[in-house]
Protein backbone atom coordinates (compact mmCIF):
# COMPACT_ATOMS: atom_id res chain seq x y z
CA UNK A 1 0.00 0.00 0.00
CA UNK A 2 1.65 3.32 -1.01
CA UNK A 3 0.61 6.48 1.31
CA UNK A 4 1.04 10.50 0.85
CA UNK A 5 0.98 12.16 3.88
CA UNK A 6 -0.31 16.06 4.20
CA UNK A 7 0.34 17.41 7.13
CA UNK A 8 2.15 20.90 8.07
CA UNK A 9 2.58 19.87 11.66
CA UNK A 10 5.86 17.79 11.63
CA UNK A 11 5.30 16.08 14.71
CA UNK A 12 2.09 15.17 14.02
CA UNK A 13 3.20 13.86 10.50
CA UNK A 14 6.39 11.43 12.13
CA UNK A 15 3.93 10.01 14.75
CA UNK A 16 1.15 9.38 11.65
CA UNK A 17 4.08 8.07 9.74
CA UNK A 18 5.46 5.92 12.73
CA UNK A 19 1.80 4.73 13.79
CA UNK A 20 0.97 3.83 10.22
CA UNK A 21 4.28 1.25 9.99
CA UNK A 22 2.92 -0.38 13.33
CA UNK A 23 -0.76 -0.64 12.04
CA UNK A 24 0.28 -2.13 8.36
CA UNK A 25 3.77 -3.03 8.50
CA UNK A 26 5.33 -3.12 4.84
CA UNK A 27 3.22 0.06 4.03
CA UNK A 28 5.38 2.33 1.81
CA UNK A 29 4.97 6.19 2.42
CA UNK A 30 5.98 7.93 -0.43
CA UNK A 31 6.25 11.56 0.61
CA UNK A 32 4.93 13.72 3.43
CA UNK A 33 3.85 17.29 2.53
CA UNK A 34 3.50 20.55 4.03
CA UNK A 35 1.46 22.18 1.88
CA UNK A 36 -1.30 23.07 -1.25
CA UNK A 37 1.85 23.84 -3.30
CA UNK A 38 4.01 21.04 -2.40
CA UNK A 39 0.68 19.13 -2.59
CA UNK A 40 -0.51 20.05 -6.29
CA UNK A 41 3.67 19.96 -7.32
CA UNK A 42 3.66 16.01 -6.38
CA UNK A 43 0.68 15.19 -7.65
CA UNK A 44 1.45 16.93 -10.82
CA UNK A 45 4.55 14.85 -10.86
CA UNK A 46 3.48 11.87 -9.41
CA UNK A 47 1.18 8.79 -9.83
CA UNK A 48 -1.81 8.57 -7.84
CA UNK A 49 -0.78 6.58 -4.15
CA UNK A 50 -3.08 4.15 -2.76
CA UNK A 51 -4.10 6.48 -0.13
CA UNK A 52 -3.81 10.11 1.57
CA UNK A 53 -3.87 10.92 4.67
CA UNK A 54 -4.44 14.70 5.05
CA UNK A 55 -4.72 17.83 7.76
CA UNK A 56 -7.10 20.08 6.86
CA UNK A 57 -5.58 23.41 7.55
CA UNK A 58 -1.80 23.63 6.16
CA UNK A 59 0.75 26.37 6.50
CA UNK A 60 -0.73 27.76 3.09
CA UNK A 61 -4.54 27.51 3.52
CA UNK A 62 -7.44 25.08 3.47
CA UNK A 63 -6.65 21.54 2.23
CA UNK A 64 -9.47 22.11 -0.17
CA UNK A 65 -7.78 24.59 -2.52
CA UNK A 66 -5.51 21.11 -3.59
CA UNK A 67 -8.67 19.96 -4.87
CA UNK A 68 -9.62 23.00 -7.25
CA UNK A 69 -5.89 22.66 -9.14
CA UNK A 70 -5.33 19.09 -9.36
CA UNK A 71 -7.59 16.00 -9.99
CA UNK A 72 -7.53 13.55 -6.81
CA UNK A 73 -8.97 10.27 -7.97
CA UNK A 74 -7.24 8.40 -4.48
CA UNK A 75 -9.41 8.16 -1.16
CA UNK A 76 -8.20 10.61 1.42
CA UNK A 77 -8.73 10.00 5.43
CA UNK A 78 -8.85 13.72 6.87
CA UNK A 79 -6.58 14.58 10.16
CA UNK A 80 -9.05 16.99 12.18
CA UNK A 81 -9.01 18.92 14.67
CA UNK A 82 -12.11 20.79 14.21
CA UNK A 83 -15.44 20.38 15.25
CA UNK A 84 -18.72 18.21 14.75
CA UNK A 85 -19.96 19.78 10.97
CA UNK A 86 -16.91 18.47 9.51
CA UNK A 87 -17.31 14.70 10.83
CA UNK A 88 -20.58 14.86 10.00
CA UNK A 89 -19.70 15.95 6.02
CA UNK A 90 -17.21 13.27 6.43
CA UNK A 91 -19.33 10.83 6.79
CA UNK A 92 -21.97 11.81 4.73
CA UNK A 93 -19.91 11.11 1.95
CA UNK A 94 -18.06 7.83 3.45
CA UNK A 95 -14.98 9.47 3.65
CA UNK A 96 -13.19 8.78 6.89
CA UNK A 97 -11.42 11.20 9.37
CA UNK A 98 -9.19 11.07 12.24
CA UNK A 99 -9.55 13.66 15.10
CA UNK A 100 -6.32 15.46 16.71
CA UNK A 101 -4.41 13.69 18.42
CA UNK A 102 -4.28 10.62 16.25
CA UNK A 103 -4.50 7.56 18.37
CA UNK A 104 -3.67 3.90 16.98
CA UNK A 105 -6.56 2.05 17.27
CA UNK A 106 -8.63 4.92 15.02
CA UNK A 107 -5.47 4.69 12.55
CA UNK A 108 -6.33 0.68 12.39
CA UNK A 109 -10.26 1.57 11.95
CA UNK A 110 -9.73 3.83 8.79
CA UNK A 111 -6.75 1.28 7.23
CA UNK A 112 -9.64 -1.40 8.01
CA UNK A 113 -12.03 0.73 5.77
CA UNK A 114 -10.20 1.63 3.09
CA UNK A 115 -9.77 -2.18 2.67
CA UNK A 116 -13.28 -2.79 2.89
CA UNK A 117 -15.06 -0.10 1.17
CA UNK A 118 -12.12 1.27 -1.33
CA UNK A 119 -10.32 -1.81 -2.09
CA UNK A 120 -13.26 -4.47 -2.41
CA UNK A 121 -16.02 -2.37 -3.31
CA UNK A 122 -14.69 -0.23 -5.55
CA UNK A 123 -16.14 2.87 -4.57
CA UNK A 124 -16.28 5.29 -7.15
CA UNK A 125 -13.94 9.06 -6.30
CA UNK A 126 -15.33 11.60 -3.96
CA UNK A 127 -16.86 14.97 -5.44
CA UNK A 128 -14.20 16.81 -3.09
CA UNK A 129 -15.24 20.06 -4.14
CA UNK A 130 -18.81 19.39 -2.62
CA UNK A 131 -17.20 18.23 0.39
CA UNK A 132 -15.69 21.41 0.87
CA UNK A 133 -19.45 23.11 -0.21
CA UNK A 134 -20.93 21.25 2.09
CA UNK A 135 -18.31 22.10 5.34
CA UNK A 136 -18.55 25.73 4.28
CA UNK A 137 -22.18 25.43 5.21
CA UNK A 138 -21.60 24.69 9.04
CA UNK A 139 -23.02 26.95 11.65
CA UNK A 140 -20.71 29.52 12.24
CA UNK A 141 -19.16 31.23 15.67
CA UNK A 142 -21.36 33.34 17.73
CA UNK A 143 -19.22 35.34 19.75
CA UNK A 144 -15.75 34.85 21.49
CA UNK A 145 -15.25 34.75 25.26
CA UNK A 146 -12.28 36.83 25.98
CA UNK A 147 -9.99 37.26 29.49
CA UNK A 148 -8.61 40.83 30.36
CA UNK A 149 -6.71 40.83 33.58
CA UNK A 150 -9.14 39.25 36.51
CA UNK A 151 -12.12 39.71 33.85
CA UNK A 152 -13.90 37.68 31.34
CA UNK A 153 -16.44 38.88 29.00
CA UNK A 154 -18.27 36.99 25.94
CA UNK A 155 -18.52 39.34 23.22
CA UNK A 156 -21.03 38.82 20.17
CA UNK A 157 -19.21 38.28 17.05
CA UNK A 158 -22.08 40.75 14.97
CA UNK A 159 -20.01 43.24 17.27
CA UNK A 160 -16.49 43.32 16.07
CA UNK A 161 -15.29 45.07 13.28
CA UNK A 162 -11.91 43.09 12.54
CA UNK A 163 -9.76 41.09 13.94
CA UNK A 164 -5.58 41.68 13.34
CA UNK A 165 -1.85 40.34 14.36
CA UNK A 166 -0.02 42.65 15.95
CA UNK A 167 3.74 41.46 17.34
CA UNK A 168 2.69 38.06 16.98
CA UNK A 169 -0.36 38.28 19.38
CA UNK A 170 -4.08 38.07 17.79
CA UNK A 171 -6.63 40.83 18.24
CA UNK A 172 -10.02 42.32 17.50
CA UNK A 173 -11.16 45.39 18.13
CA UNK A 174 -15.48 46.11 18.87
CA UNK A 175 -17.95 49.00 16.64
CA UNK A 176 -17.38 50.55 20.06
CA UNK A 177 -13.70 50.76 19.51
CA UNK A 178 -12.62 48.08 22.28
CA UNK A 179 -9.93 45.93 21.55
CA UNK A 180 -9.22 42.80 23.37
CA UNK A 181 -6.78 39.66 23.31
CA UNK A 182 -7.89 36.48 21.40
CA UNK A 183 -6.24 33.27 21.67
CA UNK A 184 -7.45 32.37 17.91
CA UNK A 185 -4.74 32.63 15.31
CA UNK A 186 -6.18 34.39 11.62
CA UNK A 187 -6.10 31.01 10.00
CA UNK A 188 -8.24 29.50 12.75
CA UNK A 189 -11.11 32.44 12.84
CA UNK A 190 -10.97 31.76 8.67
CA UNK A 191 -12.27 28.65 9.26
CA UNK A 192 -14.82 29.53 12.33
CA UNK A 193 -16.45 33.06 10.81
CA UNK A 194 -19.39 33.43 8.41
CA UNK A 195 -17.28 34.40 4.72
CA UNK A 196 -20.20 35.64 3.82
CA UNK A 197 -19.48 39.26 6.47
CA UNK A 198 -15.62 38.62 7.37
CA UNK A 199 -12.83 38.61 4.85
CA UNK A 200 -9.25 38.22 4.95
CA UNK A 201 -7.69 40.91 3.06
CA UNK A 202 -4.03 39.97 3.70
CA UNK A 203 -1.98 37.98 6.50
CA UNK A 204 -2.78 40.88 9.35
CA UNK A 205 -6.21 41.33 9.44
CA UNK A 206 -9.81 39.69 9.02
CA UNK A 207 -12.78 42.74 8.60
CA UNK A 208 -15.96 42.89 9.14
CA UNK A 209 -17.66 44.32 5.60
CA UNK A 210 -19.71 46.94 7.94
CA UNK A 211 -16.27 48.22 9.03
CA UNK A 212 -15.43 49.73 5.40
CA UNK A 213 -15.64 53.33 5.68
CA UNK A 214 -14.18 53.73 2.47
CA UNK A 215 -12.05 52.38 -0.28
CA UNK A 216 -8.96 53.56 -2.55
CA UNK A 217 -7.38 52.42 -5.73
CA UNK A 218 -3.42 51.50 -4.75
CA UNK A 219 -0.80 50.27 -6.63
CA UNK A 220 -0.54 47.15 -8.15
CA UNK A 221 -3.96 46.92 -8.38
CA UNK A 222 -4.39 46.47 -4.38
CA UNK A 223 -7.32 48.35 -2.38
CA UNK A 224 -6.62 50.49 0.68
CA UNK A 225 -9.33 50.64 2.71
CA UNK A 226 -11.00 53.15 5.56
CA UNK A 227 -12.12 51.44 8.77
CA UNK A 228 -14.22 52.08 11.03
CA UNK A 229 -13.29 52.27 14.30
CA UNK A 230 -10.10 53.57 12.61
CA UNK A 231 -6.94 51.43 12.62
CA UNK A 232 -3.65 52.73 13.36
CA UNK A 233 -1.88 50.52 10.61
CA UNK A 234 -2.22 50.33 6.81
CA UNK A 235 -4.98 47.82 6.26
CA UNK A 236 -4.47 47.61 2.39
CA UNK A 237 -6.57 44.24 0.13
CA UNK A 238 -3.03 42.63 -0.78
CA UNK A 239 -2.04 41.98 -4.59
CA UNK A 240 -3.21 38.07 -4.56
CA UNK A 241 -6.94 38.73 -2.63
CA UNK A 242 -7.68 41.75 -3.99
CA UNK A 243 -9.83 40.18 -6.96
CA UNK A 244 -11.50 37.50 -4.86
CA UNK A 245 -11.98 40.49 -2.42
CA UNK A 246 -13.84 42.82 -5.01
CA UNK A 247 -16.04 39.50 -5.32
CA UNK A 248 -16.32 39.21 -2.01
CA UNK A 249 -17.74 42.73 -1.28
CA UNK A 250 -20.28 42.50 -4.74
CA UNK A 251 -21.77 39.16 -2.86
CA UNK A 252 -20.17 36.69 -5.93
CA UNK A 253 -19.38 33.06 -4.51
CA UNK A 254 -17.16 30.26 -6.47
Amino acid sequence: MTVLIIEDEQATARRLENLLKEVEPGIIILEILDSIESAVNWYNSNAQPDLVFQDIHLADGSCFEIFKQVTVKAPVIFITAYDQYAIDAFSVNSIDYILKPVKKEKLAESISKFKTVWQNAGTPPIDYTALADMIRKKEYQKRFVVRYGQKIKAVEISDIAYFFTESGNNFFRTFKNNTYPLDFSLDKLEEIVDPSKYYRINRQFIVNIKAIKEMYTYSKSRVKLELEPPCEFDTIASTERSGDFKKWLAGVNE
